[in-house]
């Protein structure tokens, strides 16, 4: 039989056609998962959650994506991200961190950003030990570099420290938000040249003090404070009950200073509530630049997560993507001001945010950073990811930080493994929210914690303990109560004793299980 070139040729030209289009797509079918943390955040700061902060990239991926009415973190920076990459609200060896599960998996892993952990998470854990490329720092450190003073902590590529002037920059003079956002676009182009997926984790230190920003920045916003706290409270709070972001039944909370007695010093100017309207025109002229500086901070670490959006855009991996958005706590209400004859901008300037801009972010709820109540606790929570989440959606099932590895897990279809580093692992503390991105209602879990010790929350079910400074148990109910107004303890100390009683349950068998050696 004679064969038939033109079919022949056709074949050869429709199978090379074939080859050339799956030879630059990845053929791992998994997403992408991009984690981005920021810091020091009030609920009501970010412009999707009610605030009037310019965040369009971070709103992009709420309107496209799914917003958390009610999640928890654990009120600080480093418990936060020891639950949140672990799984564990405490723990020790035998811990497993975010990146060894992806890697396992097979992903392709990085990191850049602020690493801050508590003592028990395990050195194996740290980020020179579990990503592929690493850029970070611990901690605070100032925005901008060269650091003006003796303030800042050093910088590490892949583990190895590095001097200001070999840490690669775009723009002069060198700002933290962009060059953090530089190492990672710089490591997702290799990542898109690889056939696996990958795990990028962006922890940004916006808007952690030292109020440092661009000049350009800081003039976006310089004016639209003389407003005042007491009329953007009541502002936010309308915005918040029209998107719909607040659980049911909320109210705003009366304004409040900083009554955390063991982080001073405790300076009245700074972390005293007092009315907008007591004040001079120059003293409303000064606090007006304090709280541009803190947005425009906020502002350009939106438009750098703009930049890493673009970056998966224009390679074609965006809708295969799951990109998640967090806060590590509410809004921080310190006095931590080192430089006091320089006002808040500048790269020698180092200002902290008072308490009373911190109460406007935390809208409506009480209390700050650190604490368990839910302006410390409670934080923003967006979710994209095309084809799974559904668009512009907002669920009021509570979420936790500790439940992002059994998420992990879901999504990766993976189990969680038998032990790591010799050591047996130990137990996760959440449970997965894919069933909650997927639309379904997900058994909520026994308990969320949060909150240092002595400002310690145990929520189970509608009723909340949480305590101030150490002192007795407060109890609410936060399902008719959200915003924390009528402590119901002395109604049913029987309900705080049943809630306290399980609360010390749970975390001596948390102990016991953190102090058990390896193979155990």
């Amino acid at each position: 039989m004679k064969p038939n070139h033109k079919n022949n040729l056709f074949t050869s030209l429709l199978l090379s056609g074939i080859c050339l289009f799956s030879c630059t797509q990845k053929q791992d079918s998994r997403p992408n998962i991009v984690l981005i943390m920021a810091d020091d955040i009030g609920v009501s700061d970010i412009g999707c959650y009610g605030g009037e902060i310019q965040t369009p990239n971070i709103d992009r991926l709420a309107n496209e994506g799914l917003r958390f009415a009610t999640f928890y973190n654990m009120a600080k920076c480093n418990p936060t991200r020891s639950s949140m990459l672990t799984g564990l609200y405490s723990g020790g060896n035998g811990a497993v961190h975010l990146a060894q599960l992806t890697k396992k998996a097979g992903y392709f892993n990085i990191m850049s950003g602020k690493e801050h952990f508590d003592k028990w998470v395990p050195e194996y854990c740290k980020a020179e030990n579990v990503f592929d490329h690493s850029f970070y720092f611990w901690a605070t450190t100032e925005y901008f570099l060269p650091p003006s003073g003796e303030f800042t902590r050093p910088f590490f590529l892949e583990g190895q420290q590095l001097k200001s002037d070999e840490i690669e920059y775009e723009k002069s003079p060198m700002y933290k938000t962009d060059f953090i956002t530089g190492y990672a676009l710089k490591w997702l182009d290799e990542a898109f040249e690889k056939e696996e997926p990958f795990f990028l984790y962006l922890p940004y230190h916006a808007a952690h003090y030292p109020l440092q920003a661009r000049p350009e920045d800081i003039s976006k916003y310089r004016g639209k404070y003389l407003a005042g706290w007491d009329s953007l409270r009541q502002q936010r709070f309308s915005k918040m009950q029209e998107l719909g972001v607040l659980p049911v039944n909320s109210k705003l909370s009366p304004p409040e200073g900083n009554l955390n007695k063991f982080r001073g010093p405790l300076v009245p100017s700074y972390t005293n509530y007092y009315q907008w309207e007591s004040l001079s025109d120059r003293q409303k002229d000064a606090l007006d630049l304090e709280m541009a500086v803190f947005a425009a901070i906020i502002d350009r670490m939106d438009r750098n997560i703009g930049r890493v959006l673009n970056a998966l855009e224009k390679s074609g991996e965006l809708e295969n993507t799951l990109i998640m958005f967090l806060v590590d706590n509410g809004s921080c209400p310190f006095y931590t001001n080192k430089v006091k004859d320089v006002p808040p901008g500048p790269a020698h300037s180092y200002w902290s945010l008072r308490a009373t801009w911190a109460n406007l972010g935390n809208t409506p709820y009480r209390q700050y950073k650190q604490c368990g109540h839910e302006g410390g606790s409670h934080t923003p929570f967006i979710a994209y990811w095309p084809g799974v989440i559904t668009e512009n959606t907002i669920t009021h099932q509570p979420g936790h930080v500790v439940d992002m590895a059994p998420t992990f897990l879901d999504i990766l279809d993976m189990e969680y493994p038998d032990s790591v580093n010799g050591y047996a692992t130990l137990p996760l503390h959440g449970s997965s929210l894919l069933p909650v991105f997927q639309g379904k209602k997900r058994q909520e879990p026994a308990y969320f914690i949060s909150g240092l010790d002595k400002f310690r929350m145990f929520r189970s079910g509608n009723y909340k303990i949480v305590r101030l400074n150490g002192r007795d148990w407060e109890l609410y109910n936060i399902e008719d109560d959200p915003t924390e107004l009528n402590d119901l303890a002395k109604d049913f100390p029987e309900k705080v004793d049943e809630l306290s009683g399980y609360y010390n349950r749970v975390d001596n068998d948390m102990a016991a299980t953190a102090n058990a050696g390896p193979g155990d």
